[in-house]
């Protein structure tokens, strides 16, 4: 398959045994059997060419590889786990493809941005907390700790009076 996906056009048995001969001796019936049983499996397809057949892969050779990965996870009886361990194996170029390949299958619209890891900062210094702000002034009741309805008040000029006799809090 390696030189079927890397011609990427049809190719004769006499083509890939002259390719292969340039490094190890083989024989041109192992080639035509070894591509016969691929077109068997579904991997290649022909065409006939004289007495010849013309041999083309099926499939990308990343869609097999794909496949493959596919089929070894959905075997795994914690996919999960499975995953986590291959992702650990991974060089940082590898999980950079990983990370584009997730953002392509996303999509623009459901692509979450990935989060880069946040660069080293030196540490600044503190800013200034704001001042408290006043909570406005109450008449004291029995609640927040006045004696009731005395009428003294601790509020100005614009508190109900009413309120403030009948010593009912707020």
């Amino acid at each position: 398959m390696t030189r079927v996906w890397k011609w990427n056009r049809p190719v004769t048995v006499r083509e890939v045994l002259e390719d292969l001969q340039q490094e190890r001796s083989i024989a041109y019936t192992t080639v035509m059997t070894v591509l016969d049983n691929l077109h068997q499996k579904g991997w290649v397809r022909r065409e006939a060419e004289g007495r010849a057949y013309r041999y083309e892969a099926v499939s990308t050779r990343a869609a097999y590889a794909a496949a493959l990965m596919n089929d070894a996870w959905s075997q795994s009886d914690n996919p999960a786990a499975a995953l986590v361990a291959f992702f650990g194996m991974m060089s940082e170029e590898q999980r950079g493809a990983l990370r584009d390949a997730v953002r392509i299958v996303q999509g623009p619209e459901t692509a979450e941005p990935v989060r880069e890891p946040e660069p080293v900062r030196e540490p600044r210094e503190p800013e200034p907390a704001e001042p408290e702000r006043a909570e406005p002034a109450t008449a004291p009741t029995a609640e927040n700790g006045g004696s009731g309805g005395s009428g003294a008040s601790t509020g100005g000029a614009g508190e109900n009076p009413a309120s403030a006799s009948e010593g009912g809090g707020r």
